[in-house]
């Protein structure tokens, strides 16, 4: 079988099924990576939503029979939102990184995979395929930039020349053998920006992430932040996009090639008090298509009291008071004592009050007693 010619249809048939970009790469060990990712365990960098086998996450023969090759794809997402609602006193809004627009990338990019393997199989009846995204084994990021799909960035987001780094990854190891792309050289320069920028210095150096210090993983997380990342938190709600926003590759990069990945900019930049008691239907009908309702709807309403702690906004208070008198959560009712404290007020103090001779856990009382302590 000609497999040269064959690489080229199916790069062909993949920009006719909205495939932004394709790229082939070997089989072989990710030697580098795996080095890479037992020195990030070693620091306790890692985030723990990760495969926690470094050997599959690096040796794709071990997670599938006999692999010659692997296809890494990208899709363009938009980096900016058209009619996008304002905040305003009394009407405070969050916002969910742009990786989390539109419809869950998750699917989209399984959908294309899922076309690429049965074209390949009408063409190629013994290939064997196995497709990955995010939640694979594979490294995403290590694949494409062997794939030539673009650079690693210092800002540890794979970088390419089209579309900056607004791009979700896919990839599919299989039997066949495909000629591989060449990597793509590394064409950040002496810039440091991103390092520059990164709101907790979780960017240790350039190419080296220290998870558990990266507001995009912290959004994600269901316990009590600690109080040095919700003052750094601002008014996100899931996810980080300052590394993306400030890096020079990114400036007038804004595609919309895809319908589905379109924000719905009441659901990007939801109105914040309504959150705090939104019920498990209404989240999942409302943001249950997006990739940033995974962890469900805790780990958004906890964001949310701290982006109204941030803001001050003392409309939002009877609300908060709520959360902690009745929320059955210690994590809800807690951040919610630390955010009286930081909106201030009489009837916020006299809620803590209240609090402080009612409240049973031990880990609110702390956060009623912080509250307490802001308001002097």
């Amino acid at each position: 079988m000609d497999f040269t010619k064959f690489k080229k249809e199916l790069i062909q048939y993949s920009k006719s099924i909205g495939i932004d970009k394709i790229g082939f790469t070997t089989a072989d060990p990710f030697t580098e990576m795996k080095n890479r990712l037992i020195k990030q365990q070693e620091l306790q960098y890692q985030s723990g939503f990760e495969e926690k086998d470094i050997e599959k996450r690096t040796n794709p023969s071990l997670i599938f029979d006999k692999p010659q090759s692997i296809i890494s794809i990208a899709l363009a997402y938009p980096s900016k939102m058209k009619d996008a609602p304002k905040g305003k006193a009394g009407e405070r809004r969050g916002i969910f990184a742009k990786a989390s627009w539109g419809e869950d990338y998750h699917h989209i990019l399984r959908r294309k995979l899922t076309e690429l393997e049965a074209f390949i199989m009408d063409y190629y009846p013994e290939a064997r395929c196995k497709s990955m995204v995010d939640t694979g084994e594979l490294v995403d990021r290590a694949v494409a930039q062997r794939a030539g799909i673009g650079w690693s960035g210092k800002n540890c987001s794979i970088i390419t020349p089209e579309f900056g780094s607004y791009v979700y990854l896919g990839e599919m190891i299989t039997n066949i053998p495909f000629e591989p792309d060449a990597p793509m050289e590394d064409q950040c320069g002496t810039c440091t920006k991103c390092l520059d920028a990164c709101p907790t210095g979780a960017l240790v150096q350039g190419g080296q992430l220290n998870a558990q210090r990266c507001i995009a993983f912290l959004t994600q997380t269901k316990g009590f932040l600690a109080e040095e990342f919700r003052v750094k938190l601002g008014n996100r709600l899931y996810g980080c996009d300052t590394c993306q926003s400030v890096c020079p590759k990114n400036k007038g990069i804004d595609f919309h090639f895809h319908e589905e990945m379109e924000p719905d900019p009441n659901l990007a930049k939801p109105e914040l008090t309504p959150l705090l008691s939104i019920s498990n239907r209404e989240f999942n009908e409302s943001f249950g298509k997006m990739s940033g309702s995974w962890r469900g709807k805790k780990p958004i309403q906890r964001n949310a009291l701290v982006a109204l702690a941030h803001f001050k906004e003392t409309s939002a208070v009877p609300e908060i008071i709520t959360v902690l008198k009745n929320d059955p959560r210690p994590v809800l009712r807690g951040t919610a004592a630390w955010a009286l404290g930081k909106i201030g007020g009489e009837e916020a103090k006299n809620a803590l009050l209240t609090a402080k001779e009612k409240e049973s856990d031990e880990e609110v009382l702390k956060e009623v007693e912080d509250g307490l302590s802001k308001l002097g």
